[in-house]
């Protein structure tokens, strides 16, 4: 099968339960590292204020000024942001849900389009179904790896707009109903907040968190953490980590086969996980630099939006060993 104009295709069940039984099998300490950070509010209000302050500053800035620092500052901390959301996703905040959906639509606040709950819906079935095409939301539509085909300008333009196809991929998740409260509270705050900054700073300041948001997760270096977690970048392992110095200002975000192993592990302890798993880590292919993989996506023509494996629906799976909390 080309993997240039297809997907690959597995038979086997996603493959991070059996390295989960067996991690906890061999080192039942993983387990005291299982909780919540409630300090990661700290980080969210933190971004946030950093994101509101440039807005300000940039009001009557010149256009590259807001384009520069969208891309150079703004990008960094709107992915921070994105990422706290996903440790709400998994109430890895706070020990209630509605908490960690409070702290997810605050950390939403700089980032225009609102998206935090949704995500939240359904990003857990991305764990449950990995490579599941009608349940994980993270797996590409086959139109949307036709459209890009597999040239440098369509993976470029491809990661510009990153953001938009992955807010049409949901659609097709028919188990998910994308409407409800919280949904529409995400909604309501997020247009009064954008609303408020536009009549009080204007155009300048809409743009600049708009770009950071864009950036943030499409043509950035940031950007090729959606290639590096999923992406068949060496041979048919389907998830690979990044550890490199970006995972200081990204919450640990690269500790990707270790969430996946044990997502009710906080972003803080994911160090220590892959510490404890070494002998089984270490020996998996992984990504140091973002910069270079950003580059082998755009001008590798082997890789393309379809260099992802996909596989049947066998029913639920539960989520990993220690799903439960």
């Amino acid at each position: 099968m080309d993997k240039r104009t297809s997907f690959s295709w597995s038979e086997q069940c996603e493959p991070h339960k059996l390295r989960t039984n067996l991690l906890i099998k061999e080192y039942p300490e993983i387990r005291n590292l299982i909780g919540r950070n409630p300090y990661t509010m700290f980080v969210i209000l933190l971004c946030v204020g950093i994101q509101l302050a440039l807005s300000y500053w940039l009001q009557d800035k010149s256009w590259w000024w807001v384009l520069g620092a969208a891309y150079i500052i703004g990008a960094f901390c709107c992915h921070t942001l994105f990422v706290c959301i996903h440790e709400c996703a998994h109430n890895l905040v706070f020990k209630k849900h509605y908490l960690n959906k409070i702290a997810a639509i605050i950390a939403n606040l700089p980032m225009v389009l609102p998206s935090a709950i949704s995500f939240q819906k359904y990003h857990i079935k991305h764990h449950s179904f990995q490579g599941v095409e009608e349940l994980d939301g993270d797996m590409p539509y086959h139109w949307e790896a036709r459209l890009i085909n597999n040239s440098t300008i369509g993976k470029a333009v491809w990661l510009l707009f990153y953001p938009l196809f992955q807010m049409l991929r949901p659609a097709r998740l028919k188990e998910i109903s994308l409407w409800d409260t919280w949904t529409v509270v995400n909604i309501i705050v997020e247009v009064a907040f954008m609303g408020g900054l536009f009549y009080l700073l204007g155009i300048k300041a809409l743009v600049f968190l708009l770009a950071s948001f864009f950036f943030s997760v499409g043509l950035h270096p940031l950007g090729a953490r959606w290639v590096q977690e999923h992406y068949l970048t060496h041979g048919e392992q389907e998830t690979k980590s990044y550890y490199g110095p970006l995972n200081v200002v990204n919450l640990n975000v690269g500790y990707h086969n270790e969430h996946h192993d044990f997502p009710s592990v906080p972003w803080n302890k994911l160090p220590q996980l892959k510490a404890i798993g070494s002998k089984h880590y270490t020996s998996l292919h992984h990504h140091t630099s973002y910069t270079s993989l950003l580059f082998k996506f755009l001008f590798d023509k082997k890789m393309s939006v379809y260099s992802r494996m996909a596989r049947a629906n066998r029913g639920k799976t539960k989520l990993n060993d220690i799903d439960v909390l």
